[in-house]
């Protein structure tokens, strides 16, 4: 598989505004376009013994059959709800997408592995309502923001790993995404463990994984998804900033170089001293949804 690789790097001098100065986007109120039908929590599989439920977007414009974006909101495993990624799901269906926007169980109800289950599950309903709502099923991404920026980064380099599947309904289809975007992700757990323990990010691995680093190494290895790259893998866009002090720049670094090896297509942006989250502030949202937007379209429309 042929090899693709850029980085932006952003120098404009308004990225270097205090985040104080930023619109934060995901909490300014929604106005639904005009183009696009919602539908409200959609069941789209079962976990712990209840529905699992999304928000789905259908374009009103366009020519079926559509492709399809599904966002996996962050949260640190521990919070964060589907409304998140509801403005970046009105952008995509405005644009001749079918969008969704999951919830998925976290790490209070239940641990490591069932947020990836239901992620995988996500792109198995939408498989299996690929007729119902006219999507092309060769063209789906599957994009997320911090947790959510892991668990995408895990359902695309897992695919054909039982363990990872769940029991959540169809199981008779792939949950193989064809493309996937992570916003600040965390790939390697092994290293994020190498931090002080005592920080809240670790805290938060510890809840969602069950467990210390020290207690259960091998299941910090097993939830990186550096551990699962090979070359069947789909393409990759990846989002982070130099002044991420949650999630760690060189987390995403490091997961570029692993993808390069084995030869899947990957693109890095980078912005330069911003604060984790940016992507849902102006003006880093509007840049990185015509970043989105280009890699959806050189891949899709080839």
């Amino acid at each position: 598989m042929a090899k693709r690789f850029t980085i932006v790097i952003f120098l404009l001098t308004i990225f270097f505004q205090p985040v104080q100065a930023q619109q934060n986007l995901w909490k300014v109120p929604d106005i639904l376009p005009e183009n696009v039908q919602m539908l409200p929590n959609v069941v789209y599989g079962q976990g712990g013994g209840r529905d699992l439920v999304l928000d789905l977007y259908l374009p009103k414009d366009g020519t079926p059959p559509y492709s399809a974006i599904i966002f996996i909101h962050g949260g640190g495993w521990k919070n964060g709800s589907k409304e998140m990624y509801r403005k970046h799901s009105y952008y995509f269906a405005g644009k001749g997408m079918v969008a969704a926007s999951i919830n998925y169980r976290l790490s209070g109800e239940a641990k490591f592995p069932a947020a990836v289950e239901d992620s995988k599950c996500a792109v198995r309903w939408m498989q299996a309502n690929s007729v119902k709502y006219n999507v092309n099923p060769d063209k789906i991404v599957i994009a997320g923001g911090s947790a959510g920026g892991h668990l995408v980064g895990l359902v695309g380099t897992t695919e054909g790993i039982k363990e990872f599947e769940g029991s959540g309904g169809y199981t008779e289809f792939s949950s193989k995404p064809n493309l996937v975007i992570s916003f600040f992700g965390v790939f390697n757990f092994t290293r994020l463990a190498d931090r002080n323990k005592y920080n809240k990010s670790a805290r938060l691995v510890a809840e969602f994984l069950g467990g210390t680093y020290d207690e259960i190494p091998d299941i910090y290895k097993l939830a990186s998804p550096v551990s699962h790259v090979d070359s069947t893998d789909p393409p990759f866009l990846l989002f982070h900033s130099t002044g991420d002090k949650v999630v760690p720049y060189e987390q995403s670094v490091e997961f570029k170089k692993v993808l390069e090896k084995a030869g899947v297509p990957v693109e890095m942006s980078i912005t330069v001293g911003n604060k984790h989250g940016y992507v849902h502030s102006s003006p880093h949202y509007e840049a990185t949804l015509s970043q989105m937007e280009e890699f959806i379209n050189l891949h899709f429309n080839k």
